[in-house]
């Protein structure tokens, strides 16, 4: 039974980081990595920066899918993020939500 546990937490951990790779890829395919890192402000805020601003935040998955989609500008200075319709909604979605768990 324990060997079965064990297993079962391994594939668990296995599909989340999976999920965590293919979000990062995604980063990647739509260039939010040429203005975003991790841990370091770049142009725009540090993923880790944004997810300590919105953890408390019930409405950020929405608030900010939408800004991925069509940009803004203030929340982080005056340097504006420009709109991005070649992000659908969904990948906006997954993109937010991984941007979120970072710590």
């Amino acid at each position: 039974m324990k060997q079965f546990a064990t297993l079962t937490l391994a594939a668990a951990l296995s599909c989340a980081s999976g999920a965590a790779f293919a979000s990062a890829d995604l980063a990647k395919a739509k260039n939010c990595t040429a203005c975003h890192a991790s841990d370091k402000k770049l142009i725009g805020p540090a993923y880790k920066d944004i997810a300590a601003k919105y953890a408390n935040d019930k409405d950020a998955v929405a608030k900010l899918t939408k800004k991925v989609r069509e940009g803004g500008v203030g929340v982080w200075g005056q340097i504006p993020m420009p709109a991005n319709p070649q992000v659908s909604a969904d990948e906006a979605t997954t993109l937010v939500k991984w941007v979120l768990s970072h710590k």
